[in-house]
């Protein structure tokens, strides 16, 4: 399989996509060349994503919010995934352009109130969901790679996995 070239894209780019970004490069870096973006970026990457990768042991140096715009005039994208929570009535950014598209939303751990355990354990929550889903796109046999419908069919169902369910 050919490196792939992964955005990982939401709204605020400063929690689940800097996650999926991170866990993905730390594990996979060699087969996937891994970026994040946002739409309306918070122009920060919020501390509890951080604490949380730093607590697995995953590296956080370089991570930063950033605008989607920077990789407009790029080398093209091979895959783009939408992290935002359309259920929750969130905008998700619309892209256009020669990749697959997947959207596995999941809910936005830097919206929620509380303590700072509460927001932790929200924060936690996210990355698990993100790790298993991630466990399922590592797990695809590499002939689905060169697909696209196979690709994008099995990329949709990856955007329903949750912790536990027993997919790797």
């Amino acid at each position: 399989m050919t490196t792939q070239r992964v955005l990982f894209l939401c709204t605020g780019n400063s929690a689940r996509s800097v996650l999926a970004e991170a866990t993905l490069r730390a594990w996979a870096g060699h087969r996937f060349e891994v970026f994040s973006a946002g739409s309306q970026p918070t122009g920060e990457v919020n501390p509890f994503a951080l604490a949380q990768l730093q607590a697995e042991g995953i590296a956080t140096a370089g991570l930063r919010s950033k605008s989607w715009d920077e990789f407009a005039d790029g080398a093209p994208m091979d895959l783009v995934i939408t992290v935002c929570d359309a259920a929750a009535a969130e905008a998700c950014p619309v892209v256009f352009g020669d990749f697959v598209r997947a959207h596995w939303g999941l809910p936005d751990p830097a919206a929620v109130d509380g303590s700072a355990e509460d927001k932790a354990a929200a924060f936690a929550q996210a990355h698990a969901i993100v790790k298993a889903r991630l466990l399922a796109l590592l797990a695809l046999p590499a002939a689905t790679w060169s697909d696209r419908g196979p690709l994008k069919d099995a990329l949709d169902r990856i955007g329903f996995v949750q912790p536990g369910d027993g997919q790797a």
